[in-house]
């Protein structure tokens, strides 16, 4: 390094030189645990390493690749490609004639198309080369199941509070790290809760904080980090979570964490229309006919959304997810809708009764299509009497529940069911 060149980034140059100075992953390796028996045998096979940013997949893998003595190839699915796996074939045969084994590490394996996975699996699956992935994404949903069975997958933690403390503390005290620095220990703590685990952004924000004020206080912390914008993959596991966080909030009506995970979502990138019809799925689904109101208020946010664009439509958004939250909850006519989809899906296709079918003709009423049929405003009686299902056909598809709006209507439906000589037990108010 010269006058002129800057310095590796304060990350960078902590790196642990060796496993045993590998802040957290204690799971897999202390005594005893995974990796360590690894090591210990001196067998190291392929492996996928998923975690959440900056928790030391590559230095792991770097690492691995020292203690067994094997070659490091790294490669990025980001910028690499087929090409690149092919050199990197040919560098370790050329090394294997020499004794030497190869481990290719590829970062952000999740973006490597199907072609490209596939590429690596005869390489893998002979021996060659020894497959390290790294990836923020659930290996389930990303990585082809050909190679994810030829590779083991170790799930890597965020740093807990107190790695992180500990991480920082050592840059303030290792050669390496920030010479002459010293920090409060309050901005300290700020720094480990602000990381949220991501060690690579603990040590970035405590480097740019050393050059505001030393010794480094909680405000110069809160400058270096900046606005801090929740990470989600958009399309990953991350987001579905979220999701399914807000959906269930929203049904087990918990006002706080409903708007909460709202916020996660829209402050994420999360698309507002997307977000707008699994509201609406919400209304239908879980509010239902306990407040029939809930629907339209859904829809009129999506439409307010969708006219007034983000951050301004995310109000309206918010209001119905707070209306959702705090209404009663009825599933009924969901499960009546299944029951009803799965009647027809697994009974048998019967005829619709002559006195229900459309008469347009005259040929079709001297087929009987229509006779008999009782109009409720000219026959109420007659109406109620009549069959409305297929000859042989009892379905007992819908009940109200007891809740909102569908207690008012309890007992008119109790009564429609006497009429109709179907009469359920009423349900409890």
């Amino acid at each position: 390094m010269t006058l002129f060149d800057p310095p590796a980034p304060l990350a960078e140059r902590l790196r642990p030189r060796t496993v045993h100075e590998v802040v957290g992953q204690t799971h897999l390796l202390g005594p005893g645990k995974p990796l360590t028996r690894v090591l210990e045998s001196g067998r190291l096979g392929s492996l996928i390493l998923w975690g959440p940013p900056g928790v030391g997949k590559t230095t792991l893998a770097r690492l691995l690749a020292g203690e067994v003595g094997a070659h490091f190839i790294p490669l990025s699915a980001v910028t690499a490609g087929v090409k690149d796996v092919r050199e990197a074939v040919t560098e370790a045969e050329r090394l294997r004639a020499r004794g030497q084994r190869t481990i290719l590490f590829l970062d952000e394996i999740h973006r490597f198309n199907k072609a490209q996975q596939d590429a690596l699996l005869p390489h893998v699956e002979s021996g060659l080369l020894t497959l390290i992935g790294a990836t923020t994404e659930n290996p389930s949903f990303e990585v082809n199941p050909a190679l994810r069975s030829r590779a083991r997958t170790l799930v890597l933690q965020a740093l807990t509070h107190d790695e992180t403390r500990a991480l920082l503390d050592r840059a303030l005290t290792d050669e390496r790290g920030l010479p002459g620095v010293t920090a409060q220990p309050e901005a300290l703590d700020l720094t480990a809760r602000l990381a949220e685990g991501d060690a690579r952004r603990a040590l970035s924000t405590l480097e740019v904080a050393s050059t505001l004020a030393n010794p480094v206080t909680p405000e110069a912390i809160t400058e270096a980090f900046g606005r801090h914008l929740p990470q989600m993959d958009k399309n990953g596991e991350d987001f579905f979570n979220l999701i399914s966080a807000l959906h269930k909030s929203v049904r087990g009506s918990h006002v706080d964490a409903s708007l909460y995970w709202l916020a996660r979502m829209l402050q994420g990138g999360a698309d507002p229309l997307y977000v707008a019809r699994r509201i609406v799925r919400m209304a239908a689904e879980d509010i239902g006919l306990a407040d029939p109101q809930a629907l339209r208020l859904a829809i009129a946010a999506r439409d307010t959304a969708d006219f007034l664009g983000s951050p301004e439509g995310d109000l309206a958004l918010a209001q119905a997810v707070v209306y959702l939250a705090l209404a009663p909850k009825s599933n009924s006519v969901y499960t009546a809708w299944k029951r009803a989809v799965s009647a027809v899906q697994e009974g048998e296709t019967l005829p619709v009764p002559l006195h229900l079918r459309n008469a347009p003709t005259g040929l079709m009423r001297q087929q009987g299509y229509g006779q008999g049929y009782a109009y409720y405003f000219d026959d109420p009686a007659g109406s109620f009497r009549q069959n409305y299902l297929p000859d042989g056909v009892h379905l007992d598809l819908y009940t109200p529940t007891g809740e909102g709006w569908e207690q008012r209507v309890a007992e008119r439906w109790r009564k429609l069911q006497d009429a109709h000589g179907e009469g359920k037990a009423q349900p409890e108010g």
